[in-house]
């Protein structure tokens, strides 16, 4: 059974989008065929357009976990051709596009172990390199960091290796990341590990390390799902804010509609692999249409719940 069922999405650049279902809707399975980060057991194909103008690319070396094509009905990849299905890098002008499209594109060659290694019929520095052009922060910070590495070596390698910085340069770029995600005592934490720190504050480090590189584009999967209600709105403003100032697209996996409409300007749902609305946010929360965003509503607001956190979900 595929997982996820002819999803296509267009993502303007620094635009908040929210992608929401129950468990086992296909909504992480989605977020990680995007970051190219799928087993390599798994079968894929589709395609994942990056549009920015010919004056910007990256020049970061994109390795083979980079996805060329995701579709959930097809199990074949083939670099495509013309240009390929990954063509560009998203650039941050608001007429930008992230087009996933996985019913775009002929594809032949069966691949047995799913995502291995291939060709790339573009130039590597025009294909979107997770870290550097996408950042990715996981649900649970306790098995994504590094428990023998101190906090200020995990973040500082990562602008290390994608700006090409030195080691002095890294930790102090890390130091400068900490303060940014307001952790109380930045240079402390560069030597803690993290068992020494707390749930919400392991999570801001993970932040800090989606973002050390600069990425056009930010995944956030259920990354407040693990932490309690307070520290959950903390880190959605914190990600809110971090977004805003430099300017990243966000996607943001949540099965909480309530938290998905205080963040995003535009929702996606997804039940069973499908996607069944998408919409702004202000007409998924006052004008579903389908009944299964209706029975999210209700679901929330029958909890005799405060009402849904700034409904319009534009708040910065």
């Amino acid at each position: 059974m595929p997982a996820l069922k002819d999803v296509s999405l267009d993502v303007l650049a620094g635009e908040r989008l929210a992608i929401i279902g129950e468990s086992s809707s296909g909504k992480s399975t989605l977020a990680l065929a995007v970051a190219g980060l799928l087993a390599r057991s798994a079968t894929i194909g589709g395609t994942i357009n990056w549009k920015i103008p010919k004056s910007q690319t990256s020049h970061s070396f994109a390795p083979p976990s980079v996805l060329p094509d995701i579709s959930p009905k097809r199990g074949e990849i083939e670099p495509s051709s013309p240009p390929s299905p990954i063509s560009n890098v998203a650039g941050r002008e608001p007429t930008a596009e992230l087009l996933i499209s996985p019913q775009v594109g002929e594809m032949s060659g069966r691949t047995e172990g799913g995502a291995v290694a291939r060709q790339l019929s573009q130039p590597r520095d025009t294909i979107p390199l997770l870290g550097r052009d996408i950042g990715f922060v996981f649900q649970d910070p306790s098995s994504s960091l590094d428990p023998v590495m101190p906090i200020g070596k995990q973040i500082a390698e990562v602008a290390r290796t994608h700006l090409h910085l030195t080691w002095r340069e890294a930790i102090a770029k890390a130091k400068t990341l900490l303060e940014r995600v307001r952790l109380p005592n930045p240079e402390a934490t560069l030597h803690a590990y993290p068992h020494q720190l707390s749930g919400g504050q392991k999570q801001r480090v993970a932040i800090a390390a989606a973002i050390a590189a600069g990425p056009k584009l930010l995944i956030a999967d259920e990354a407040t799902s693990a932490l309690d209600t307070i520290v959950q709105a903390e880190i959605v403003a914190l990600i809110r804010r971090l977004v805003s100032e430099d300017g990243m697209t966000l996607i943001f996996i949540s099965h909480d509609i309530a938290l998905a409409a205080s963040l995003a300007n535009r929702i996606a749902v997804l039940r069973h692999g499908e996607l069944v609305e998408l919409g702004e946010t202000s007409q998924i929360v006052n004008a579903p249409q389908h009944a299964y965003t209706r029975a999210l509503l209700d679901a929330h607001l029958g909890l005799d719940a405060e009402p849904l956190l700034d409904r319009q979900g534009t708040s910065a």
